[in-house]
């Protein structure tokens, strides 16, 4: 046990992952191989058919691509390591890999609210702004909202693990299925005032700013969408179309991450239940997003499905 004032040795920190019971650690690492292909595939396959379909060069189309890639970035940061661990038992990780890590998942928590606000804004303008929609969203505004929801997110996250460079750790074990901000630092020899404060008010601050923002947006949505109603049932329905699967898919985001930190306020919860919850958060929103918004977007949907029945790219 490294002495109060030690920095440890940063190349052997390690986890307490799950107890995997003997012989069940080949079939643990093909379910979270699925689950990891599920992902992949699905995101890969819509991301590579907007790319490549100059049709779906529309704004709608382009930020769902930019928030497929983060839901690549959150899965990948995690579950290949998670697999060593359960065909390998590998539970160790070295300093400089673990902050990547970390880095990379918080940038995958903070960037799929900072898209989900971009696209709250395209929907408002859409809706609300038909007949200036194209003179309003252009495509250098489309590009500088998603290089903004990237870098709000990746200036966030850097500035939270720029206080990690002096801290000197002196424990050795996170408890944790992967490495994050808290998780390290409990590890600290010293207290982490700063780090703290400034971590939970970015999550604060960057929580309730984007829940305003869809709140206000779907607000005047709602409202412009009764309005126009009256004289054309088709308008209020198209609207309703258009913004359901943003709002389903930011609702799923939100019940992902309360489940979490719900779950870690009951200290006499099994900690195996918390860190499967904690998977959960990188598998179910990763995995779901491609079919809700496949399958409600026909311009996204003719282009992977052929209507005779073969699954074929177009």
């Amino acid at each position: 046990v490294p002495r109060p004032a030690e920095r440890y040795n940063l190349s052997s920190m390690s986890w307490v992952w799950f107890y995997v019971p003997p012989g069940f650690g080949p079939f643990l690492f093909f379910l979270a191989l699925f689950a990891y292909l599920v992902v992949l595939l699905g995101n890969g396959v819509v991301a590579f058919v907007i790319v490549m379909d100059k049709n779906l060069h529309r704004p709608m189309f382009v930020m769902v691509c930019h928030l497929l890639v983060c839901d690549l970035l959150g899965a990948t940061a995690v579950l290949p390591h998670l697999m060593m661990h359960f065909l390998m038992g590998q539970k160790k990780i070295a300093y400089i890999p673990a902050i990547a890590q970390a880095f990379f998942m918080h940038t995958y928590g903070v960037a799929v609210q900072t898209i989900l606000g971009a696209m709250a804004y395209d929907r408002y303008i859409a809706v609300c702004e038909p007949l200036r929609y194209h003179a309003i969203m252009t495509s250098a505004r489309l590009h500088s909202c998603c290089a903004l929801a990237w870098l709000i997110a990746l200036l966030l996250i850097a500035v939270l693990f720029s206080s990690h460079m002096n801290v000197p750790l002196c424990g050795q074990t996170i408890q944790h299925i992967y490495c994050s901000n808290r998780g390290i630092l409990n590890l600290a020899c010293i207290p982490t005032p700063i780090n703290n404060i400034y971590g939970l008010s970015m999550t604060w601050s960057v929580s309730t700013g984007i829940f305003f923002i869809i709140a206000f947006s779907y607000i005047r949505i709602l409202h412009a969408s009764l309005r126009r109603g009256r004289t054309d049932s088709g308008i209020r329905s198209k609207a309703f179309q258009t913004c359901a699967s943003h709002l389903v898919v930011y609702v799923l985001y939100e019940i992902a991450s309360l489940t979490i930190i719900v779950s870690y306020r009951f200290p006499l919860l099994s900690q195996n239940i918390k860190k499967f919850l904690s998977i959960l958060y990188i598998i179910i929103p990763p995995a779901i997003n491609p079919i809700i918004y496949g399958l409600a977007s026909k311009d996204l949907r003719v282009k992977v499905f052929i209507s005779d029945g073969k699954q074929v790219l177009s």
